[in-house]
């Protein structure tokens, strides 16, 4: 990357990261929601652990946290994608257009404020599993497997999310940056294992990417790593792919389209 890049990065990382911050209709919501999700399906759903055939070795609230945590990385990137819409709506992104010389800069700088932003909400999300008695089997490298992934969800979603914001320009598109994250996660294994989903969920779930990820990221945390070869080839794939969708909506945004 180039030095003008890295500097518009960093200049768009300082004024997001603040703006998150003094902004607290863009940074609580990404904080509660994952620990409200995480009370209701590791509390309120313990008893599904139970059930016959549900032999994950970690427990249930483990079993749950990693998808919590996947999710906290994904919704993080949404939420960036929201403060590009408000910055295009105050004026402020035709200011940056105009003054930044090489302007993928712009879109290096929202992601890595999705990623910090990121590192708060899933620091978060642990404590509070970790108080909750979650037990965590994998090893250190493990963990570190599992943040990894998080880490590129987090980016894919922003990619996203920007996309669909450098193409809008407003906030009315917010459904548009959440409900198609939301959906691909929740057609995931939320509740069970893969191999006791029934019907067509079953289906949806074996052909969504995202099961690969959530899989990989639940072996890691049980300390016996599964599929994770494919997970980090689904997330990276689809990272690039929408990386692609996101550049091509800046350079829209930079024509005025």
């Amino acid at each position: 990357m180039r030095t003008d890049d890295l500097h518009v990065a960093r200049a768009v990382l300082r004024r997001n990261l603040a703006h998150a911050f003094k902004n607290p209709a863009l940074l609580v919501p990404s904080l509660i929601f994952p620990l409200v999700f995480l009370v209701g399906f590791a509390g309120g759903l313990s008893s599904v652990g139970d059930v016959p055939g549900f032999d994950f070795p970690s427990g249930y609230t483990a079993f749950q946290f990693v998808f919590v945590f996947l999710q906290s990385a994904a919704f993080g990137g949404v939420f960036t994608g929201f403060s590009i819409a408000m910055d295009f709506e105050s004026g402020f992104s035709q200011r940056l257009l105009l003054a930044a010389s090489h302007r993928t800069g712009l879109l290096v700088g929202y992601v890595a404020a999705a990623l910090c932003r990121f590192a708060l909400t899933g620091t978060v999300v642990t404590v509070a599993a970790l108080l909750a008695g979650m037990q965590v089997d994998g090893s250190a490298v493990d963990l570190v497997g599992l943040a990894g992934l998080a880490l590129l969800v987090s980016a894919t979603a922003t990619l996203w999310g920007a996309g669909v914001s450098f193409r809008a320009k407003t906030v009315q598109a917010g459904p548009a940056m959440q409900i198609p994250i939301f959906l691909i996660l929740f057609l995931a294994p939320v509740y069970v294992p893969l191999d006791l989903l029934q019907g067509w969920i079953e289906g949806v779930a074996s052909l969504n990417p995202v099961t690969a990820i959530v899989e990989a990221g639940r072996g890691f945390i049980s300390g016996q790593p599964e599929v994770v070869g494919p997970a980090f080839a689904c997330a990276a794939g689809m990272a690039l792919l929408l990386s692609v969708w996101a550049v091509s909506g800046l350079r829209r945004a930079e024509r005025g389209e």
